[in-house]
């Protein structure tokens, strides 16, 4: 399996008059001067535009003083106005064309088999005891603060804007398929306060459990993938928001984009592809912004995503669950991968997840940690700026 590059693009001319344009997100864009080459992605995004050899020897004083549309002062493209609460959509059968790699083939499907190394040995196991859990009380917040508190795995406790918003909640002890977590969950239910929304990146079970989100009120808001309503609707819920890559809804002053991942979805034998999976960023009123990258390898979109949300203040993004890469690099990050993406993002602050919590690939249990710590300190970045939290453990933005 290897990654797609980059270059998956597509490239028009514009004709004699220009006119702005509109993805299949929805999403407006400027108009484009006559002549100009366009280059849109596969979501049918118009990237920057590259400026000719002349133009970059020679920048006109207005060209200088002006933000390019990839600068860290303007988003590129501009962003999407955020569509009504709990509209009912139609969607495709499918989205398989939002893959960056194949799926696995019968031939790497036998080597798995053949293979097994899904677990780590014994001695990979041996520092369970040694995870951090330092389970504490949630910080106290008002409307201006933005506070985390990672409950494992993908679950966080994000605080913003005012809103309580539970990240891919799964407060269950096992998930199918999986031993039982080896860290207890670092947020009890009870001591939670009143959820305001929840936020889903796909629907695997690692990340869409069902014993938790029936804890919830069936009023509680649910963001959720395109394709993914219906799941809840079943279980009678009743605000469900489905958004494509690139779209946005509000609920009370907070922004929820939803955002490309290199990933795939599926819960059953029959639905492969049929919903789709990305990342969530929450922006509030101040324009404090959270990225929560769900489940993904590493690739193209954390640069896209970075230049369409400049100033992120945190990346929460996963560092686990990537051994062997053979199998798990095209889904997910490897430690320094993480660090990379964190770059990419021009994020101010990185919070490692999705590792200590359950035993999903075969990597040692401590090792994610000590990896993403290396990779870290390799790159030059500020070590105030790794929230390395322990299990239960909660950070402030200041």
């Amino acid at each position: 399996m290897t990654q797609q590059s980059e270059s998956n693009t597509t490239t028009a001319t514009t004709g004699s008059s220009a006119t702005a344009t509109t993805d299949p997100t929805g999403t407006t864009h400027p108009a484009t001067p006559a002549g100009t080459a366009v280059t849109t992605d596969p979501t049918g995004t118009p990237l920057p535009p590259t400026p000719s050899p002349a133009s970059q020897l020679a920048p006109s004083p207005a060209s200088q003083l002006a933000p390019s549309p990839a600068s860290p002062l303007a988003p590129f493209p501009p962003l999407a106005e955020p569509r009504p609460l709990g509209e009912r959509r139609v969607w495709p059968r499918t989205f398989h064309d939002r893959l960056t790699a194949p799926l696995p083939d019968l031939k790497a499907m036998a080597r798995f088999a053949r293979e097994g190394a899904v677990r780590p040995g014994r001695e990979g196991l041996a520092d369970i005891p040694r995870l951090p859990f330092e389970p504490g009380p949630l910080p106290r917040v008002d409307t201006r603060t933005v506070a985390v508190t990672w409950a494992g795995h993908a679950s966080w406790v994000v605080r913003i804007g005012g809103l309580t918003v539970l990240t891919d909640p799964v407060w269950s002890r096992r998930i199918l398929g999986t031993p039982a977590r080896i860290t207890p969950v670092g947020v009890s239910w009870e001591a939670l306060p009143p959820v305001d929304a929840v936020v889903i990146s796909h629907n695997h079970y690692d990340h869409l459990d069902a014993p938790t989100l029936r804890r919830l009120p069936r009023d509680t808001p649910v963001f959720a993938p395109a394709g993914l309503g219906r799941w809840f609707q079943r279980r009678r819920f009743t605000r469900v928001t489905e958004l494509d890559w690139w779209e946005a809804a509000e609920l009370s002053g907070v922004r929820f984009d939803f955002v490309p991942a290199h990933h795939w979805s599926k819960r059953t034998l029959t639905d492969t592809c049929r919903t789709l999976w990305g990342g969530w960023v929450l922006t509030d009123p101040d324009g404090q912004r959270v990225y929560f990258a769900g489940d993904t390898g590493y690739g193209h979109w954390f640069g896209r995503i970075g230049r369409r949300y400049p100033g992120i203040d945190l990346a929460l993004l996963p560092i686990g669950a990537y051994d062997p890469r053979w199998w798990l690099s095209d889904v997910h990050c490897d430690p320094e991968e993480a660090v990379r993406a964190a770059q990419d993002l021009g994020a101010r602050r990185m919070a490692p997840m999705h590792w200590g919590t359950f035993i999903l690939s075969a990597e040692p249990v401590l090792e994610p940690l000590t990896r993403v710590r290396t990779a870290w300190e390799k790159a030059g970045l500020d070590r105030e700026d790794l929230w390395d939290l322990p299990v239960g453990a909660s950070r402030v933005l200041e």
